[in-house]
C-alpha cells in the first residue's frame, strides 16, 4: 500500500482497455518515450524505475519500518489473513526478508527518507508468476482473481484473467450475497473486489477471501486451485492451503514473509498504486508474454 494522501485510494476509475477473452496490449507515453507492445526486460526496468513502480518509490522508510514493527508486535491489521504465530517478533528480521526479496535498504539504523523496490527483483518475480500461470494455463486450472487494491491493480488481475480464460482456464465466479463488515464482496470483470458505498474499496482484510472459499465450501464447489490477488485476500487464500501468488508493496511485509515459508508461491513487489494505473500496462504484457498468453 502506497502512503499518498492527496487522493482517496479507495475509489477506482476503470478505464476502457480491451474485452474480456482478448489480450491487448497497450501503448504507454511517458512524457515523449512510449513503450509500444510488449517490453523486453531491460526495457521493463527502466521503465518501472521510471514511473516509480519500483525504484525510488513513493512509501518513505518511515512508514516501511512503522508497518514491519506492527506486524512484528502482533497488529494482525499487517498480517493480511495469514498466522505467523510468534515467528517474526523481531522487525530485524522482517527488515532482513524485505531487503532480500524486495530490495529496501538494509540497514536498520537507516530510518527516515527514501526507501527503494529492485526493480530487477520486481522482474524476477514477474517470471516467477509467469511460470505459475503457466502451468495453470496447461492444466486448465480453475482460477480466482481478487485485489483489495482496485485503483491501482485492477486493470493487471483482469487482463491476466481475460488471458487465461482464453487458454483454457475456468475464471472463478464467486457466489452472490457475500459480505463482510466492511462491506460487500463482488465481482467486477472477473476480479472480486469489496464495495462499499458504491464504490469499490480499499482493504488489506483477509475477511473476503474466506467468505469467498467458505461460501464455496458450503455450496459443494471446489476451491480454485490458483489464487491471484495481493492484500488478505491472497494472504488468507495461502493460510487455507490454497495455492496462492500475490502483489505486494514494500510497506506491506506479510505476503513476503509468507513467500519466505512456502505459504505463498510467489510475491511480486512493485508500489501497488502509482499515478496511473495505465503504468502497470507494460508490466502486464510483459507477465503475459513470458507465460506465453497471447
Amino acid at each position: 500500500m502506497s502512503t499518498r494522501h492527496n487522493r482517496h485510494e479507495y475509489v477506482t476509475h476503470v478505464p476502457a482497455f480491451g474485452t474480456s477473452g482478448t489480450r491487448t496490449v497497450g501503448c504507454l507515453t511517458m512524457g515523449i518515450m512510449p513503450i509500444p507492445g510488449t517490453p523486453h526486460r531491460a526495457e521493463l526496468v527502466e521503465h518501472l524505475v521510471r514511473t516509480r513502480i519500483a525504484g525510488d518509490v513513493a512509501t518513505p522508510r518511515e512508514n516501511n519500518l512503522s508497518h514491519y514493527r506492527k506486524l512484528a508486535n502482533g497488529d494482525r491489521h499487517y498480517w493480511f489473513g495469514l498466522e505467523f504465530g510468534d515467528r517474526w517478533s523481531d522487525e530485524q528480521d522482517v527488515l532482513a526478508v524485505m531487503a532480500e526479496r524486495v530490495g529496501v535498504n538494509d540497514d536498520p539504523e537507516y530510518r527516515y527518507g527514501q526507501d527503494t523496490i529492485d526493480a530487477e527483483l520486481t522482474v524476477d518475480a514477474l517470471e516467477r508468476l509467469a511460470a505459475r500461470l503457466r502451468k495453470a494455463a496447461d492444466g486448465e486450472q480453475r482460477v480466482l482473481f481478487a485485489t483489495g487494491h482496485p485503483g491501482g491493480l485492477l486493470d493487471v488481475h483482469r487482463a491476466t484473467a481475460a488471458a487465461l480464460r482464453t487458454a483454457g482456464c475456468e475464471i472463478v465466479v464467486i457466489p452472490d450475497g457475500l459480505q463482510t463488515e466492511e462491506g460487500y464482496v463482488m465481482q467486477f470483470a472477473d476480479v472480486a473486489v469489496l464495495e462499499h458505498g458504491a464504490t469499490l474499496w480499499h482493504t488489506h482484510s483477509g475477511e473476503p477471501m474466506k467468505a469467498i472459499l467458505t461460501a464455496l465450501e458450503r455450496e459443494g464447489r471446489p476451491l480454485p486451485d490458483l489464487v491471484v490477488a495481493d492484500h488478505g485476500w491472497a494472504g488468507y487464500a495461502g493460510q487455507h492451503g490454497v495455492d496462492s501468488v500475490g502483489y505486494a508493496d514494500s510497506n506491506d511485509p506479510a505476503l513476503f514473509l509468507a513467500e519466505s515459508e512456502g505459504t505463498l508461491q510467489v510475491t511480486v513487489p512493485l508500489d501497488d498504486h502509482v499515478v496511473s494505473p495505465r503504468y502497470y500496462d507494460p508490466m502486464t504484457a510483459f507477465l503475459l508474454a513470458a507465460a506465453e498468453l497471447g
